[in-house]
């Protein structure tokens, strides 16, 4: 039996490019630090690099965000003219990516068949979202993706695979395997290195993903119910997913269902890493409130919720001109405590003045809060509670956990055609 979910891709990659200067991190990343990508932008100078070929979501609402998204596809359109891009076909790409604090978490580059993922709430697909998805935030980056001649991706997605039969077997066979890439990422970022499948090895990868979808082992972990064909869990590029599905649907109603199944919309570049995998490491996402009477919020969500320090219960830590606090939630809204903040976020929100970012680090909250704001910190959840989790309630509150810090983030590297 093959897998038929995740498959080789056409993968594009940079020839003749200095290799630091040409990766990126993930565009949602830095979303409040404008400083980081300041000094990325003047890192990469007139180089070559991916930076030109995505929009950081820092600039998703500045007044020129039209003419940025118009320059991206300009400059995928020149890449692609001067053969800055070339590649093998139906491939996939063992990835090894050496985090900032050495470990190395490994992975395998390919596509996913969007025909198999549903970010609806209640979906029984094959590829699910593990948190709520914000439709609001989808049509800007549409406006990236529609148009643009490349994906290049920074969605990761997650397999359930405690006995490493995917992608740890090519940790022994990497060195008979082609080398793409091997460099420093950016800004002391760490390090990765890159290696074509054989065709030995594409089968046995596919082979090895089949068998974590057998249904007697569906029914053995998550319960005999239609929920448990879970095989794919979004671990980070919710949106950037839930943004190609929206483009493929679009395709489908101009061109039709039946011509859309060969239209290269259809799938999506991703890489799949094995949720057991040693390095990887849930961390929890922070909250930050922005122009808000910081007082006027405190009491208005020590009354919703609650909120007692010292006491047991879900936790939040409140952290206001320096000062962190830890308080106990007594009326929880959510199974989690992060839900049950964002809940009451969500509603006073939309009641009052304010915006919230999401943010990784206690050391960046506490930066952001040294005078003025107000932040939100939360301690990760177990990611062995993950898919089962996912199973039995659905999506988790959105931007409820993070795998690493922002630095050990997806870069942008890997490139396919869409269009």
């Amino acid at each position: 039996m093959k897998n038929k979910v995740f498959s080789p891709a056409d993968i594009l990659l940079p020839q003749g490019c200095d290799m630091e200067k040409w990766a990126v991190v993930a565009c949602d990343q830095y979303t409040s630090e404008p400083e980081y990508w300041a000094e990325a932008d003047e890192l990469v100078g007139k180089n070559p690099s991916t930076l030109r070929l995505m929009l950081p979501e820092l600039y998703l609402e500045s007044d020129d965000v039209a003419q940025r998204i118009e320059a991206v596809h300009t400059a995928m359109e020149q890449m692609l003219a001067k053969d800055v891009l070339q590649g093998g076909e139906d491939s996939y790409i063992y990835v090894e990516r050496t985090q900032r604090n050495g470990k190395v978490r490994r992975g395998i580059v390919g596509k996913v068949d969007l025909e198999c993922y549903s970010y609806e709430k209640g979906s029984v697909s094959p590829i699910r979202a593990t948190e709520g998805t914000i439709l609001e935030r989808i049509p800007p980056r549409r406006r990236v993706r529609e148009g643009g001649a490349l994906e290049l991706p920074h969605i990761m997605l997650l397999i359930d695979d405690p006995d490493c039969t995917v992608i740890e077997p090519l940790m022994t066979c990497k060195d008979s395997l082609c080398k793409q890439y091997d460099f420093d990422l950016m800004m002391n970022s760490g390090h990765i290195a890159g290696y074509t499948l054989s065709k030995e090895e594409q089968e046995r990868v596919d082979n090895a993903i089949a068998a974590l979808a057998e249904p007697e082992r569906l029914v053995a972990r998550y319960g005999d119910c239609p929920a448990n064909k879970l095989l794919f869990a979004v671990g980070d590029g919710n949106h950037s997913l839930a943004t190609a599905k929206a483009c493929y649907e679009a395709v489908k109603e101009r061109i039709g269902a039946d011509a859309a199944l060969n239209h290269p919309a259809r799938y999506a570049l991703c890489e799949v890493v094995n949720l057991h995998d040693t390095a990887l490491e849930f961390e929890a996402i922070h909250r930050v409130v922005f122009e808000v009477d910081e007082q006027k919020l405190i009491d208005a969500m020590t009354q919703a919720l609650g909120l007692v320090p010292g006491a047991e219960g879900q936790q939040v830590r409140l952290c206001v001109n320096g000062k962190v606090t830890a308080y106990a939630i007594t009326k929880p809204a959510s199974r989690l405590a992060v839900g049950s903040v964002q809940a009451f976020l969500d509603d006073y929100l939309a009641k009052n003045s304010g915006r919230v970012d999401y943010i990784h680090g206690d050391d960046v909250v506490a930066k952001l809060c040294a005078a003025g704001n107000v932040g939100m910190m939360f301690d990760a959840i177990s990611k062995d509670e993950l898919f089962a989790a996912v199973v039995a309630d659905g999506a988790l509150p959105r931007k409820t956990f993070s795998m690493g810090e922002a630095a050990d983030k997806r870069f942008y590297l890997e490139a396919r055609k869409i269009l």
